[in-house]
């Protein structure tokens, strides 16, 4: 449900966006063809930035999970029944919301300053952007919430139905709680924000770059996009190689880099 909304509300500001820059459906519709190659650019970047979304949130779920997990192997006694502190408790919960901070941080500057520069490189190049943002936020979405959770269920009919918990088989569906929950709680219904947040601020950006194009000619917007886009690579980057999980002396683990 959350998707579906935010797609038909990309779909009205598209719309919006298309009937400014064409002058009420009358003029450049020749530009809303694949055979224009800004447009057919735009289709393939907005693909680009869903799939490096969903990555890049992954990894930060990643990266918060084995802190937590290092966290509670050298405080937190598992076996026996004495219960953990609070405070031990409270520090899991702490590392996890850390870890979530920086990697939303990370993630939601990037799209904010890659949009910025796709809005000023070309309107009808960020309009096909903008529609590609839609479609592949749309069918991933539902892809990485069916998959997340069809992960997930697995491991609950290992665990409560076939009872075989310790086992093999159950070994091989925690894969369920390793990649279907950040799938099915994170990454998908994540799409969501970032679909309403660019095609609304992604309207009104087109509309200043039309304006500054106007007055100040299109190298000066040409110049402003491509400062935008090097930052946004700047956030890009950190979402990955920042938020990798490395051990207490810098150096990334084994099994964290395969």
């Amino acid at each position: 449900m959350l998707i579906g909304t935010a797609v038909v509300g990309a779909t009205t500001m598209i719309f919006s966006i298309i009937v400014l820059l064409t002058n009420g459906l009358t003029q450049n519709l020749d530009k809303l063809s694949l055979l224009h190659a800004p447009f057919l650019l735009g289709l393939i970047s907005g693909g680009a930035i869903i799939y490096w979304f969903t990555g890049a949130s992954t990894q930060a779920v990643t990266t918060g999970a084995y802190r937590a997990v290092e966290f509670i192997k050298a405080n937190i006694r598992l076996e026996g029944v004495t219960k953990a502190s609070v405070a031990d408790s409270k520090r899991v919960v702490e590392i996890c919301t850390q870890y979530a901070q920086k990697g939303m941080f990370n993630i939601f500057l990037a799209v904010f300053f890659v949009t910025l520069a796709f809005a000023f490189v070309e309107p009808y190049f960020f309009v096909g952007y903008l529609i590609s943002i839609a479609l592949f936020g749309l069918y991933q979405a539902i892809f990485m919430a069916n998959a997340g959770g069809a992960w997930d269920n697995a491991k609950k009919v290992v665990e409560v139905d076939l009872k075989e918990k310790g086992t093999p088989l159950h070994a091989a569906t925690v894969i369920g709680d390793t990649v279907g929950d950040p799938f099915k709680d994170t990454s998908s219904v994540a799409m969501n924000p970032i679909i309403k947040f660019t095609t609304l601020f992604g309207l009104l950006a087109v509309e200043l770059a039309v304006s500054l194009s106007a007055e100040r000619g299109s190298g000066f917007t040409s110049v402003l996009a491509a400062l935008f886009f090097i930052v946004s690579m700047i956030f890009v980057l950190r979402s990955f190689y920042g938020m990798r999980i490395r051990s207490e002396s810098g150096a990334t683990p084994a099994a964290a880099r395969h």
